[in-house]
């Protein structure tokens, strides 16, 4: 069963919004970061370590995934 054809856009992207947390590398002030965000799109945090911001989403119960 294709699911994406009986899901509205809003329901879709609320899947997984209560496991999943999206890490982001970015680039502020000439410094790489890394950005956290739950897939609602809530920005949860902003860390110097991609290590670190896994360890961080994972002590917090979320599953990491990352966003290129």
């Amino acid at each position: 069963m294709d699911l994406s054809r009986t899901l509205s856009p809003t329901d879709f992207a609320a899947l997984g919004a209560d496991g999943l947390a999206y890490i982001k590398p970015v680039e502020l002030d000439g410094e790489k970061l890394f950005q956290v965000f739950l897939a609602d799109g809530r920005e949860l945090a902003t860390i110097a370590h991609r290590d670190l911001a896994e360890i961080i989403v994972r002590q917090n119960d979320l599953e990491p995934v990352s966003v290129h």
